[in-house]
């Protein structure tokens, strides 16, 4: 319990060295995560269900050739394209704000520096480490965040793109 408290405090330290900016990063980059881990989720379990029923319809399907069976096929397609590709564009946003959240914090550290040396007239160091921190730091979480969220969002489109693929092959036409 002790060590829980005391991660706790740390954590909130670095949070009040970064700022409110990086308070509103840590959300967003726990909003991204928490989008991830419900897609990551979708793709192991509900997806494979939702693939044997299509497949399972399909297979069930006297007529595969008319111009009615080929609008049913890509109909079930796009609607399990949809449901592989949800949230993926949120996802890119939020992996898009991470930097520019980070470029807030940044201008706002700064002029944190500047009212400091207008106020002593840039002769205390100290002072103005404090606003050089607040500059820093949010920059390098924002980038960190959206480093993290890149590599997800692209292993998400080619999983995507890859199961969209592999499914269109499970319902063949007859010819």
């Amino acid at each position: 319990m002790i060590l829980f408290i005391e991660m706790m405090n740390s954590i909130r330290e670095f949070l009040d060295t970064g700022g409110i900016v990086l308070t509103v990063i840590a959300w967003v980059i726990c909003l991204m995560w928490l989008l991830i881990f419900e897609r990551l989720f979708f793709f192991l379990r509900s997806y494979n269900i939702i693939k044997a029923g299509i497949v399972k319809s399909w297979k069930n399907r006297s007529d595969k050739n008319s111009w009615y069976a080929q609008q049913i096929r890509v109909a079930h397609v796009s609607r399990a394209t949809e449901m592989l590709s949800q949230n993926v564009t949120l996802i890119q946003s939020l992996v898009v704000l991470c930097p520019l959240l980070g470029l807030l914090g940044t201008v706002t550290g700064m002029i944190e520096v500047f009212d400091v040396m207008a106020i002593s007239g840039g002769g205390n160091a100290r002072s103005m480490a404090s606003g050089v921190s607040r500059a820093t730091i949010p920059t390098m979480a924002g980038m960190v965040g959206s480093l993290s969220g890149v590599f997800m969002v692209t292993w998400l489109q080619r999983k995507t793109k890859r199961r969209t693929e592999q499914l269109e092959d499970c319902l063949p036409m007859n010819h």
